[in-house]
């Protein structure tokens, strides 16, 4: 009888534990399912969007974004992000973050993507300075200059005035094409300062400008020595021809006229006394 009582009470015993561990098991995995489902708006591109669009409800929208896994900088309300411009080009879907847009002030096109203290200038370009084509928004570039030195003649000289510009603009696309075709374009808008706007403006007013493409990871700046034509052009090891020194239109002064001395002797004191010679006039 013990022994009957005993393994009853061990069997309701093993049957309460197991009731007991399925409840705990089921609460723990609504927890977890309750923690997993918690969301929070995020607001995202309804559409693709270059590049100085200004945000409106028209081209944004609210998604459900895990609310365990914040974004910095992030928007949860349309109306927090609308009427400001971005400085960048962003994807359907992409999150709207405040990092990629311009201040509430800047307005909307090329302007409200210029950072401030730099400066966007304009310069004409043809098929050959434009690099066929494939200096596009969004490129790197160098800028060279050829033109005649001063008080050298014929003399021209090709030097590097800046490098590692951003091409802003092509023509009146900011947005580079999404096949990286070329775009053959009268003008090219760089992104530079108010000291290199001013080299820039003065090379292509004076000079002729040609721009070098180089890789957008390639950010090293490599100061290269400026060309002479007189010095690409010569024979080798030949120097270069100086242009003659302009005259200053003034004859030469005659050179002084030359003295000659005379010993002179009074009693015991001897002397040299120096005499001009006499000139005809």
């Amino acid at each position: 009888m013990n022994v009957n009582r005993l393994l009853v009470g061990l069997s309701v015993a093993i049957v309460i534990a197991l009731l007991f561990s399925s409840f705990v098991y089921r609460q723990f995995k609504q927890v977890a399912s309750a923690k997993a489902t918690d969301t929070q708006p995020l607001v995202v591109a309804a559409t693709p969007l270059p590049l100085g669009t200004r945000l409106d409800p028209s081209n944004l929208r609210v998604i459900a974004w895990p609310a365990n896994q914040p974004v910095t900088g992030m928007f949860t309300r349309i109306e927090d992000c609308a009427n400001r411009a971005l400085i960048t080009a962003v994807a359907e879907n992409e999150p709207i973050l405040d990092s990629k847009l311009a201040a509430k002030e800047a307005g909307a096109g090329l302007s409200a993507v210029i950072p401030e203290g730099m400066r966007a200038v304009s310069v004409a370009v043809n098929e050959v300075v434009g690099v066929a084509g494939f200096v596009t928004p969004g490129t790197m570039v160098d800028v060279l200059v050829t033109g005649q030195m001063p008080s050298q003649g014929s003399n021209k000289i090709t030097r590097t005035i800046l490098e590692n510009v951003r091409v802003l603009a092509a023509g009146q696309k900011v947005q580079q094409d999404k096949d990286g075709k070329p775009q053959t374009v009268p003008v090219i808008t760089l992104l530079v300062t108010p000291e290199d706007a001013t080299k820039l403006t003065m090379g292509s007013t004076e000079g002729k400008i040609q721009l070098a493409l180089r890789n957008t990871v390639d950010t090293k700046k490599n100061d290269p020595a400026p060309v002479l034509a007189a010095v690409l052009f010569s024979a080798p090891g030949a120097k270069p021809v100086e242009a003659p020194k302009k005259s200053s239109g003034r004859p030469a002064p005659p050179p002084p006229p030359q003295a000659y001395s005379v010993e002179v002797i009074t009693g015991a004191k001897r002397e040299n006394k120096s005499f001009p010679v006499a000139t005809d006039h």
